[in-house]
């Protein structure tokens, strides 16, 4: 039985760093761990005893995400595959934990896996769209995903489930939506909602108990970081062509 007294305190010293106006959550953390030595011993113990009592499900889903992350970052078909089995067990382990829009939206990457995997091995050839920045318009229609997005999934949310977080479960979903759909126009702002998301997602996957898939999730927000980056050095290549 885990104890959701020690879990709350490492949620809320996560929320607090969010509220404050720090340049990165990291450095908060690394702050306040500095600043109060005891914080940094609770944490890790309360760390320590979540992850052993994490679920076989979460574990699998964890790892096959890295794997995926990992297939993703070479380039490879199998990213796919791997992608498909950890949407699967996530879709299972977030309804679980009443985190039921992140399980639909997995339901998504699910679709999104298994289309991606045929597309790949059909050998489709298509030119692929430049990278470029969102026009006012793009990142309006962003935001209204974002907004609306949010007031239906919290409506539905709080109206015909028990979930005990339907707002910060809306925006994790709605964000990642945006996010989806700058990324598929190839538009260099997909990072900044997806980190959105990612953000949010972090301290609410601590709040629910499944810590190995909160670390999973800080890895995608450094991924998206670089993938930030990296966008911006290939922007700048296309227009030295």
């Amino acid at each position: 039985m885990r104890n959701k007294k020690q879990t709350k305190n490492i949620v809320a010293l996560i929320l607090q760093c969010l509220k404050n106006k720090f340049t990165t959550i990291e450095y908060c953390i690394l702050r306040e761990l500095t600043l109060y030595p005891m914080n940094a011993d609770d944490f890790l113990s309360q760390l320590s005893q979540q992850l052993s009592a994490t679920s076989p499900w979460e574990w699998v889903a964890v790892i096959f995400g890295v794997i995926q992350v990992l297939f993703a970052w070479k380039n490879n078909v199998l990213l796919y595959p791997a992608g498909i089995i950890s949407t699967v067990f996530s879709i299972y382990l977030l309804a679980s934990v009443q985190l039921y829009a992140e399980s639909f939206l997995n339901v998504y990457y699910l679709v999104m896996s298994i289309y991606g995997w045929v597309y790949w091995l059909g050998k489709k050839s298509k030119q692929e769209l430049p990278v470029t920045k969102a026009n006012h318009q793009q990142l309006f229609i962003a935001s209204a995903i974002v907004l609306f997005g949010w007031a239906i999934l919290y409506f539905i949310l709080r109206q015909y489930t028990n979930s005990d977080v339907p707002a910060w479960d809306a925006i994790v979903s709605s964000a990642a939506w945006a996010g989806m759909w700058l990324l598929a126009k190839r538009k260099l702002e997909n990072w900044i909602f997806l980190n959105i998301s990612n953000i949010v997602a972090i301290p609410l996957q601590f709040h629910k108990n499944i810590p190995l898939y909160a670390m999973l999730t800080t890895v995608l927000f450094v991924v998206a970081i670089f993938g930030f980056y990296n966008w911006k050095k290939i922007m700048k290549m296309q227009t030295a062509r």
